[in-house]
């Protein structure tokens, strides 16, 4: 089969597309026919082993998983032993974070794993980004324990993470403040945002309004920065460790003092998430956003583009088109 590979750390420029093996269905397992994936940040920070870190767990020296992707939109090919829920044509989508492998052909997914029939009325393409931004939002939401009727700031609004933030953020029924460049308050607006703040004509971090969370979807920015944002008893969250990992250390540290607090997100992966993001995109209360389409031979190019940090919502990857073999 055909797939996006590499054998070193590095640039975009050490992914390549080559023939490799198919991977093997054992009991319990699923092989998806690989229509569309996504390039993401996921992708990117493992391809580059960024922050070095990651490479305790990815492979000290070489990585350990030549093929990356997280999410992933196919139909059925086969099933292992014992899977009841998928059979042979089944159109489905799912993530399959910590194995990767969607960059191909075909992949092999646990029947338990994150994985749910395509919602109705949505192409493959469509469903591809419907989990890594979702999921890792809908955490964040929860971790902070946002309800009905709260302020919320969401900084970084138009990636994956920011852009499904603000429509499950709407959907709870939050008060949704976002933050995002000028080209894109129309759009920022129309996915349910209150109020936009432009950061290039405002700093929002010196605005008069309290918020009961702040969310940093991008993980540029700092709880030190945000602080005064919040209310006395509010929380800030972000979707990255922060310098020096200070997030997971003030996680601990911010509570001592009954205040303001640091609230780090811990994701599932299991098929109930799986089968809530269905339902999510199919009642329209979200829909991930799509920014660029590539062909699987041109994956280089997209690692290229969202790696510029400036990607709106998804980049979309093509692997094959529908009724080929």
């Amino acid at each position: 089969m055909k797939a996006a590979v590499r054998a070193r750390y590095g640039p975009p420029e050490v992914v390549s597309v080559a023939e490799v093996e198919m991977p093997a269905v054992k009991d319990g397992d699923v092989l998806v026919k690989v229509r569309a994936t996504t390039v993401n940040r996921t992708d990117c920070a493992m391809r580059a082993a960024k922050p070095f870190l990651w490479r305790f767990f990815t492979g000290l020296v070489r990585p350990r998983v030549p093929v990356l992707g997280t999410e992933f939109a196919g139909a059925v090919e086969a099933v292992g032993g014992g899977v009841t829920a998928f059979k042979p044509g089944d159109r489905v989508f799912g993530y399959n974070d910590p194995r990767f492998g969607a960059h191909a052909e075909y992949l092999v997914i646990p029947q338990s794993g994150t994985l749910a029939p395509i919602p109705q009325g949505l192409t493959y393409e469509e469903a591809a980004p419907g989990t890594e931004g979702a999921h890792y939002a809908l955490s964040l939401i929860r971790t902070a324990k946002v309800r009905a009727g709260q302020d919320v700031l969401v900084y970084g609004a138009t990636g994956a993470i920011g852009s499904a933030a603000v429509q499950l953020l709407r959907n709870l029924g939050a008060k949704v403040t976002a933050v995002c460049g000028t080209k894109h308050l129309d759009l920022v607006s129309r996915l349910g945002a209150d109020k936009v703040i432009d950061y290039t004509a405002t700093d929002f971090t010196a605005g008069e309004q309290r918020y009961d969370v702040v969310i940093d979807a991008v993980g540029k920015s700092t709880f030190g920065r945000c602080r005064r944002l919040l209310k006395p008893r509010g929380s800030f969250i972000a979707s990255d460790v922060g310098p020096l990992w200070q997030n997971l250390a003030l996680t601990v540290v911010t509570p001592l003092f009954g205040g303001r607090r640091v609230r780090f997100p811990y994701p599932r992966h299991d098929a109930e998430m799986a089968r809530e993001l269905q339902g999510l995109m199919e009642s329209g209360a979200f829909r991930p956003v799509i920014d660029r389409h590539y062909p699987l031979d041109e994956i280089v190019a997209a690692h290229r583009y969202v790696e510029t940090g400036q990607k709106t919502g998804n980049v979309v990857i093509t692997v094959s088109a529908a009724g080929s073999s």
